[in-house]
């Protein structure tokens, strides 16, 4: 359970780096903006983060 448990932490944090590494601070900072409002039942807040994200990958 462990070996389980700091597999999937060492997961994380690699897949965290590589999205930092792509998308930038902004983005992940959209993201988390997304998953947020998401959570506090925001639409307008996360549909806006949204859409500024789409725009970001757009541009990148």
């Amino acid at each position: 359970m462990f070996l389980f448990q700091v597999c999937w932490g060492l997961a994380q944090l690699v897949l965290g780096m590589r999205a930092q590494s792509r998308l930038g601070v902004v983005g992940v900072l959209l993201l988390l903006v997304i998953g947020a409002a998401v959570r506090a039942r925001r639409t307008g807040l996360a549909v806006t983060a949204a859409v500024m994200f789409t725009l970001l990958m757009t541009h990148a």
